[in-house]
């Protein structure tokens, strides 16, 4: 069930990420949360993988469970900065017997603080080549960004090491959350022309909360288009014009993508089974 021959056979297809439980008592809704998008028959679903590793249990444990009982294929996010090879080597042999074959590298974010120079791990390149070490079979995406990685001198540098991660095995790319399609097929152009030739995943967000928008813009460092600072300063103060607008907004990202050859959109569902759905039911027609 490797994600990259699954989306070839869609026309059109939108997959979701979700992410696991923090704490144990969160266990029971989260989970509850991922089965009830996982019923909505995406093509593909990841879930996310914490800070330091803190989830990675419940990572595997959610992906086998959807994967297994739902029927929806998984992808495991996997970080690597705070991580030695062998607690890298003990996550792949434990996501291999969950049956989970896909894995989106990543390095991930570095804590405050947090010195570089001992550990084992300083770019997601160097996590790539060790699953292809251990095993190449498994399917490996990567993470790329249209509005530019935040710790990048440029984007051309970042295309760069961008193009490095593609070469040393991965098999797709998702790219990180935006908002203004014209700055991702300008990216788009950008990547071909670097010779980034493997498909390419837009990422999505419907923001639904004003509070949500604000702490996106903060951890992703996205640019934010007039059209949507508009519609945020118009409805963000009732919530329930801003969810519906929100998703008006999402929903039209994804039309556009697909109007203009892009055949898969990876939604950040932030776990909300209703937003799901409502994008899924916005996009009825071209998904039969």
């Amino acid at each position: 069930m490797k994600i990259s021959s699954i989306v070839e056979q869609k026309k059109y297809s939108v997959s979701f990420e979700v992410f696991p439980p923090k704490t144990e008592d969160t266990r029971e809704s989260v989970t509850k949360a991922a089965r009830e998008i996982a019923a909505l028959g995406p093509v593909f679903m990841s879930v996310t993988y914490g800070a330091g590793g803190g989830t990675s249990e419940y990572t595997a444990e959610i992906a086998h469970d959807l994967q297994a009982n739902m029927g929806v294929p998984m992808m495991a996010h996997l970080t690597c900065i705070t991580s030695t090879r062998d607690r890298i080597q003990e996550q792949l042999r434990l996501l291999k017997s969950k049956g989970v074959e896909n894995i989106l590298a990543l390095r991930g974010d570095i804590p405050e603080g947090f010195e570089l120079k001992e550990q084992n791990y300083h770019h997601a390149i160097e996590l790539v080549r060790d699953i292809k070490a251990f095993d190449p079979d498994f399917c490996v995406a990567g993470a790329c960004y249209p509005d530019t990685h935040p710790e990048a001198p440029s984007q051309k540098e970042d295309i760069l090491h961008l193009k490095e991660k593609v070469d040393a095995g991965m098999d797709f790319l998702i790219t990180q959350m935006f908002f203004d399609n014209p700055v991702f097929y300008s990216y788009m152009y950008k990547l071909r022309e670097a010779g980034i030739k493997v498909p390419v995943h837009p990422g999505i967000m419907p923001i639904v909360n004003a509070k949500q928008m604000k702490r996106t813009l903060k951890l992703s460092g996205t640019t934010l288009p007039e059209r949507f600072r508009r519609i945020l300063d118009a409805f963000g103060e009732t919530p329930d014009a801003m969810r519906q607008a929100g998703i008006a907004y999402a929903t039209d990202q994804i039309i556009d993508l697909f109007a203009n050859g892009f055949h898969t959109v990876h939604v950040y569902s932030m776990n909300n089974p209703v937003v799901a759905k409502a994008i899924l039911d916005n996009l009825s027609e071209l998904l039969k």
